[in-house]
């Protein structure tokens, strides 16, 4: 499960520069960086509240299918402001992945929560599974959520993902395909945000790294 890599602008990389030092360092005195509070529990979908929160704002419903299963640990903070861009961000992540086992790169959802230079990589990450005719399947474990606003409105957003249960399959052969023996199966994600005037906080821009996160 390969991940397209497009770059943070360079006027974020200190605010990411500055969550990344958080990361596993407990933050700051301020809650606003304190790392995510919540349980450990996994959710492979939103929570109900979420849901009917998410349909009253008028969000796509984006549904995965029992072969792929994305569990979100820790997704909660108690800042309803970084909540907000939480729920968003796991939003445009679980549309993205809807889209490749759709194989409809020109998912209405994906568009809906992604903008600029994240939509455009989305869409090329997602029409590279369609032309290899793979679709995903397994699990995929998202967890470590870091997030603040910074002065500039614009939300920062690091998580981890381990696709080690997950792998690819193969449309016409049904061969399945998981990550390589010499391929770290973790990314960290470092995306920026920004508020639109619907109050939906779209992606717009992401970075990947594999091997930066632990399991």
């Amino acid at each position: 499960m390969n991940r397209r890599s497009a770059s943070v602008p360079a006027a974020l990389a200190a605010v990411t520069a500055l969550l990344l030092t958080a990361c596993g360092s407990g933050g700051d005195a301020d809650s606003s960086s304190d790392k995510i509070k919540g349980s450990e529990q996994t959710s492979a979908e939103p929570t109900a509240a979420a849901s009917e929160s998410a349909a009253a704002a008028g969000r796509p419903e984006i549904k995965l299918p029992e072969s792929f299963e994305m569990h979100f640990e820790s997704w909660t903070d108690n800042d309803p402001k970084l909540q907000a861009v939480l729920d968003d961000g796991r939003e445009a992540l679980r549309a993205e992945h809807a889209a490749i086992i759709e194989a409809d790169p020109d998912s209405e959802a994906v568009a809906f929560y992604n903008s600029g230079p994240a939509l455009e990589a989305s869409r090329k990450w997602i029409k590279g599974y369609v032309d290899a005719d793979e679709s995903l399947v397994g699990e995929a474990r998202v967890f470590d959520p870091q997030v603040r606003i910074n002065s500039s409105g614009l939300g920062v957003l690091l998580f981890c993902m381990d696709e080690s249960k997950g792998g690819t399959k193969n449309r016409r052969t049904g061969k399945v395909s998981g990550t390589p023996a010499d391929v770290s199966p973790t990314l960290q994600y470092r995306n920026t945000l920004e508020k639109d005037g619907k109050g939906v906080w779209k992606t717009r821009s992401s970075e990947t790294e594999r091997g930066a996160c632990g399991q």
